[in-house]
């Protein structure tokens, strides 16, 4: 049982192009607490002739805030089928590296399909809920929501909510409607800065909230934003703490609520990813300690 308080994660895009051997070779030697794992890694480890009892004994040191992701949980009709499917594996995955959480998200993930829909009312991309009315979005999600937190607590494991800030249901409020909506215990949110920003939440906002309701917190960064469709892999293509974001003041809010859970450093900048990871985490790690420990 993990009882540490503002533990201090080291996430899987950080060493983006390493393995997962690599990564918890990273988070012992920077100094970092946890690990929240990209599923990918996971299963290519399993994929290369990996037994899972290899994956628990490789994992068993290694303290897993949660691993991520499944996409696009609004999906309806035979595409619902399919998510539950990838959920049941994701739950699996996550039982054997010892998470406690699964970080879903809501869709749709491609941001092309919001951008084609704007334009000219379709897209050949999948399209998610686009097009509903907000009561429909929030309706259907909420329903697929507590199918998957059902299906999760069979694995004890909890969903953390990640709302992408190009699809419908984005805000700060919709997420917690929609938690709200589930009415299951075991489905909580992430906060990420950049989400939140480029969906115009506020550190206000986030410092007004229930700390019960966030299980993590993703620091991150962003370019400047003039509104509009915001495109995540343009925007967050920099370094953590030299964008225009400032990480201070949204950690401060999240400290505001009482929060001290587990803090992870994403990252997006493709300049560090193609770095020496080692090199790139300390930095993240200080950076994280600065803004953490004060």
């Amino acid at each position: 049982m993990h009882t540490q308080n503002n533990i201090l994660a080291l996430h899987s895009t950080v060493a983006k192009h390493s393995t997962l051997a690599i990564d918890i070779d990273i988070a012992k030697t920077v100094g970092f607490d946890a690990l929240e794992i990209y599923s990918g890694k996971l299963e290519a480890y399993l994929l290369a002739g990996h037994s899972e009892s290899e994956l628990k004994t490789l994992l068993s040191k290694t303290h897993v805030t949660g691993i991520g992701y499944l996409r696009d949980i609004e999906r309806q009709g035979a595409e619902r089928d399919d998510l539950l499917k990838e959920a049941e594996r994701l739950f699996q995955l996550a039982n054997l590296a010892g998470a406690k959480g699964v970080q879903v998200l809501t869709g749709p993930i491609n941001v092309q399909a919001v951008i084609d829909f704007q334009m000219h009312g379709t897209s050949a991309h999948y399209s998610g809920l686009l097009g509903h009315d907000e009561a429909q979005q929030l309706a259907l999600t909420a329903s697929n929501l507590a199918l998957l937190a059902d299906l999760a607590k069979q694995y004890d494991v909890l969903l953390y909510l990640e709302a992408l800030s190009w699809t419908p249901l984005n805000t700060l409020a919709h997420q917690l409607q929609l938690i709200d909506r589930t009415e299951r215990s075991n489905v909580k949110m992430v906060i990420d800065y950049w989400h939140c920003f480029t969906s115009d939440v506020k550190p206000e906002d986030i410092a007004r909230m229930d700390r019960d309701v966030i299980y993590g917190v993703h620091v991150c960064d962003s370019l400047p934003f003039a509104g509009g469709i915001p495109n995540e892999e343009i925007l967050r293509d920099i370094p953590t703490g030299s964008g225009i974001l400032n990480l201070a003041e949204w950690t401060d809010a999240v400290k505001a609520t009482g929060y001290d859970g587990w803090w992870s450093c994403e990252l997006f900048c493709k300049k560090q990813q193609q770095q020496n990871s080692y090199e790139v985490a300390k930095e993240l790690k200080a950076l994280l300690v600065s803004l953490v420990a004060r």
